[in-house]
């Protein structure tokens, strides 16, 4: 056994949970690669999964309270309090389905922080952990690029649409957040002189590759939010001078390869990419990353051969501080020159902020002509709800009915698009302080890390809170905290950073071979029969087993049940009606099942099936605009007028910027019959974009 396996295995050995980490790591990965883990027929499967390597880490590895350090169990305990306040929001939520759903998520990212921060982790092994992630994700945008190169001119439509990557996850912002989250560790760990030269090299080249693809999204949110991850990185993490080290290749990779990626969202002709300025970016940032890798590599191969005497050290260390001082400087004033009179562009950038989508339209690329979007409207109204409901919030989740009543813009989103308006609108004052606590006492932990004595340990902490705070900026204006893919891998690396924190001094122990003792030396007075330790391991297992079982199996299989039927309804309806009953029972407080059920009803002119559905919709979801609507338009149908205007008034009062419910309304008013089947097919132009 080699010098490095017997370090490995020791540390192993020392931090057993390794192991279903490392299964959770595969969880992580897996939603990485489809859609950022969004679906709920994703992430709520894994939701079990988490329950499962939990339970085992309980029950076989075991779990020290007395040794996990106070702020990690201040922050277990309060982001548990956190998660059972969501699912008591459900009492209080106008639409109690979708507060369901969010607490599930919550409950999630509980069980992933719980599974990486309840037990002790050795530098070493969780060096392997995150390590493992980030070149997880390296080799995913590696093959996301080699994807796009490969792809027929005919898809690159569907892949860049508007210009903007949106594969894998989806949705282009996510898509730079996926990317973003781990180019930051792999810059941080890519400084440790405890890595092998070989691997530093291959994390700076990592770096480098991860941070184009993410450009190919065009995210004005990763733009601003790189900057001030900048600041945080070099105000709150030690070593910045090895981290400036590093950021200098790796910044200059990226420059150089900037212009030719960006390139591939403007050269756009006639809504299809041109595909040789796709693969010339591609070509580009490959030469790139492996130009980077090899300086690295070679810059840390000397370092680690030869060692300079003290003096010379500190010199040179004094020397690189001022050199990096005087860039940043530099940086500074180069920005300052190219942004112009920084009032004119705080007045340009609010202007857009304010002003939506089509406010810099013309004024230049999408990067750097300005803010515009709905996202202005989206937090007026949450923070009017926020003033309307302080202490308990909304509802976890239910910020698209307020938005329908109150907002301006003609998107319907479903979250407010920044984490902590989501957690101050939905949960409150009293959700927020419980989470700002909980998330307080975790970051105090990991940055205790981040400067503790092992400097292994120090970088790897250091890289961990760094992923979390990039999902936490960028997050800040956009709805990361309801795609899996980005919470989970956020919650996971704050909790390994709290699991390298100095733990608290426990019991003796006593080595194995004194005879007679191969324990701890002495139970503490009082303390119940190890027999009672097992059963109690054991129970708590199945406890949180049952309780999790209940709070995802439910949702999960009840999607399941949604989307066989949409498929089906055409070639065997009946069946289709039997899954979605099986649906409404599995998650009794939907109201998706019946609105589906309805739908199909009305596509087969059976209109007092869709009647009775609609109507169960209902009575799950009083405030459904969509529901009101169609029972409106049926009565209109059957010439009941009185009871048709009951329901399109309710309808635009719950939706006052929908055109369907409007006009309907105008017209059963003068007098005239509403057609279902014309409604219906205006629904679909509608969602079709005509």
């Amino acid at each position: 056994m080699g010098p490095m396996t017997a370090k490995l295995s020791a540390a192993l050995r020392s931090a057993p949970a390794t192991v279903p980490a490392f299964a959770a790591l595969a969880l992580l990965i897996a939603w990485a690669s489809d859609q950022a883990g969004y679906p709920v027929t994703h992430w709520a499967p894994g939701g079990l999964v988490m329950i499962g390597l939990l339970g085992i880490a309980l029950a076989v590895v075991g779990l020290r309270i007395s040794e996990v350090p106070v702020t990690v169990l201040v922050a277990l305990g309060c982001l548990a309090a956190f998660t059972a306040f969501s699912y008591l929001s459900i009492l209080w939520a106008g639409v109690p389905g979708d507060a369901w759903e969010g607490a599930d998520r919550t409950l999630l990212y509980l069980l992933v922080f719980a599974l990486f921060a309840g037990w002790r982790q050795q530098p070493l092994s969780a060096a392997i952990l995150l390590g493992a992630w980030v070149l997880a994700l390296a080799g995913l945008a590696l093959v996301t690029a080699v994807h796009l190169d490969r792809a027929g001119a005919g898809s690159l439509p569907g892949l860049f649409p508007g210009g903007r990557l949106i594969y894998p996850s989806g949705y282009a912002n996510a898509n730079a957040a996926e990317w973003l989250m781990a180019c930051w560790p792999a810059l941080l760990l890519a400084r440790s002189r405890r890595l092998h030269w070989g691997l530093r090299g291959l994390l700076a080249g990592s770096a480098v590759l991860l941070a184009e693809v993410a450009l190919l999204s065009q995210s004005r949110g990763s733009l601003y939010a790189t900057p001030v991850m900048l600041v945080v990185v070099f105000a709150a993490l030690p070593g910045r001078t090895r981290t400036f080290g590093v950021l200098v290749p790796v910044g200059a990779g990226i420059a150089a390869a900037a212009p030719s990626v960006l390139r591939v969202g403007d050269h756009l002709s006639g809504g299809n990419v041109v595909a040789s300025t796709l693969h010339h970016a591609i070509a580009v940032t490959f030469v790139a990353a492996a130009v980077v890798a090899l300086a690295v590599a070679v810059a840390a191969a000397a370092e680690s051969r030869y060692r300079l005497p003290a003096p010379a050290a500190a010199r040179l260390h004094r020397a690189s501080g001022a050199v990096a001082l005087g860039a940043l400087v530099l940086v500074l004033a180069g920005g300052l020159v190219a942004a112009g009179n920084p009032l004119a562009r705080l007045e340009h950038g609010w202007n857009s902020f304010k002003g939506g989508y089509g406010a810099d339209a013309s004024s230049g690329d999408r990067l750097t002509s300005g803010l515009g979007s709905n996202r202005y409207d989206f937090f007026r109204v949450a923070l009017d709800e926020f003033v309307a409901h302080p202490l308990l919030g909304i509802g976890a989740d239910n910020f698209q009915q307020q938005y329908l009543l109150h907002g301006r813009s003609s998107e319907t989103p479903r979250y407010p698009h920044s984490v902590e308006l989501r957690t101050l609108v939905q949960t409150g004052l009293v959700g927020t302080l419980i989470a700002l606590v909980g998330l307080g006492a975790a970051l105090l932990a990991a940055m205790g890390a981040a400067r503790g004595a092992d400097p292994l340990g120090r970088a790897v902490a250091g890289a961990a809170v760094a992923a979390f705070a990039y999902w936490v900026l960028h997050g800040s204006f956009d709805w990361f905290w309801e795609f899996a893919g980005l919470g989970a891998p956020a919650f996971a690396w704050l909790g390994l950073a709290c699991a390298l924190a100095p733990a608290r001094p426990g019991p003796r122990l006593v080595p194995d071979g004194e005879p007679g003792q191969a324990g701890l030396e002495q139970a503490p007075a009082g303390a119940p029969p190890p027999s009672t330790h097992r059963r109690l391991k054991l129970g708590l297992a199945a406890a949180l087993a049952l309780l999790g079982g209940l709070a995802f199996a439910g949702p999960w299989l009840s999607q399941i049940e949604v989307e066989r039927a949409a498929h089906s309804w055409t070639s065997s309806p009946d069946s289709a009606y039997g899954r979605l009953r099986t649906a409404a029972s599995l998650d009794p407080l939907s109201d998706e099942p019946y609105l589906v059920a309805g739908g199909i009803a009305l596509r087969l002119e059976q209109f007092a099936r869709a009647r009775e559905q609609f109507a169960k919709a209902l009575d799950r979801t009083p405030g459904d605009s969509y529901a009101t609507l169609e029972l409106g338009v049926i009565a209109s149908y059957e010439g009941q007028r009185a009871r048709a205007l009951g329901y399109l008034r309710r309808a635009v009062a719950l939706d006052p910027r929908e055109p369907l419910g409007v006009s309907a309304l105008a017209l059963v008013r003068r007098g005239r019959r509403l057609s279902v089947q014309g409604l219906n097919r205006a629904i679909l132009l509608e969602g079709q974009g005509f």
